[in-house]
Parts: structure tokens; sequence; C-alpha cells
């Protein structure tokens, strides 16, 4: 066996190594997520989440130190999710401005990223007093970026339609405001709220606030 063919072995096992452990480390932060919409935080343990995943205790303590970081790990891994679920749009520069504000609206209430299961994370870390501090140290930089997008894309709608009246940060605001209530609504109410509900009334308001830019949906959503 030539040198080359060794190293090249060794770079395979290592590749499938390393792909192994990021399947174990995805099979662990779905069964967290799992396990947090099934009991709560408080509930979850490590043993909710290796039954779940069908793995061994041994198998978490090697990818997490503890529950604590299993858990940082798992809000880390929805706030990059949905944080790319929108990046990509925003930076094309073949989008308009309107566009990619729409494309940070969608990604919210994507099925994949906005599900009653993931939702229940969220609302989780929101509700346990112990963790909004957690939440705020792991979610400030992805939460900045956001805000900050809205707000230069907000500017950039109203300096091309000569909104001299409205305020880019005010809209940005009244934006996340929306986002927070209408997945609330989407949890406690999946029958009567939904993602295109959600969607819909957002379309209504950025109508409202930019008409020149956006369209009013034909057909208003029932409010929850």
């Amino acid at each position: 066996m030539t040198d080359a063919t060794a190293n090249t072995g060794k770079q395979t096992r290592s590749a499938r190594r390393t792909e192994s452990r990021e399947v174990r480390r995805r099979q662990l932060i779905d069964a967290t997520i799992e396990s947090i919409s099934r009991h709560g935080i408080s509930g979850t343990t490590m043993s909710t989440v290796t039954g779940l995943a069908g793995l061994s205790t041994g198998i978490v303590n090697f990818h997490f130190k503890n529950k604590e970081t299993l858990f940082e790990d798992t809000l880390r891994f929805l706030g990059r999710e949905h944080r790319d679920q929108w990046r990509n749009s925003v930076r094309d520069a073949a989008l308009r401005p309107e566009a990619k504000l729409l494309a940070i609206v969608d990604a919210h209430f994507h099925p994949d990223i906005c599900s009653r299961k993931k939702l229940a994370v969220w609302f989780g870390f929101y509700g346990e007093a112990g963790y909004r501090g957690q939440y705020r140290q792991i979610m400030s930089e992805i939460d900045e970026e956001r805000w900050e997008t809205s707000i230069r894309l907000c500017q950039n709608i109203i300096a091309d339609g000569g909104y001299d009246d409205v305020e880019a940060e005010d809209v940005a605001s009244t934006l996340e405001g929306l986002y927070d209530g209408f997945c609330l609504n989407i949890l406690i109410y999946p029958g009567e709220f939904s993602h295109e509900d959600a969607k819909a009334q957002i379309r209504a308001y950025l109508a409202g606030v930019f008409p020149k830019h956006f369209e009013t949906p034909r057909s208003q959503p029932c409010e929850a």
C-alpha cells in the first residue's frame, strides 16, 4: 500500500467518524425537541432523551457534557436553522427589499421551522425563568442579525416609496411582536390558526404600512 493510498484510507475513516458523530448529535437534538414537546423543559431528562433517541446514556454523555449543554445546543440548532432559512434569500442581490423582508416573514412560519414540537421548545425556554437568561445569551447574535436586517430592508423600502411618516424601527418591532404572537397562536390553537393565516395577516399589515410595495391578501383569515 502506498503512502497516498494509506492517507486516503485514513481520511475516509475520519470523514465517516465525523459524519457518524454528526448523525448521533442530530438524533439527540431531535429527541430533545420531542421530549420537551411532550414533557416540557423541567420534565426532560437524559433518560427521556435517550429513550426517544434509542441510544445509550453513554452515547449522550460522549456528545454532551450534561443536560444543560444538550439544551444549549438544541437551542442553537433551532436558531441557526431559522436563520439559514431566510439568510440565503436576503443575500440574493436579484431580490428587491420587499421580497427579502417577506423571506424573513415566511421563514418564521415555514412548516419545518414552525412545527408545534419546535414551538414548544421555544416557548419552553421563554416560560422557564431559569432558562430565559440562557436564551438571551445564546440567541442574542442571531436575533440581532435578524433585527438589523429587517430595519435595513424597511429603510430601503421607505426610501424607495417615499414613506416619510414611517419609522423602520417601528415596523421591525411590530413584526417581531407579530412573529411571537402568531407562533403562540399556532401552538395553542392549531385547529383555528395556521401558518398561512399568520403569513396572510402579516402581509396585510405590511400592505397597510407600505401600500406601494405589498398587496393586501385577497381573503383575510379568521382571527384566533
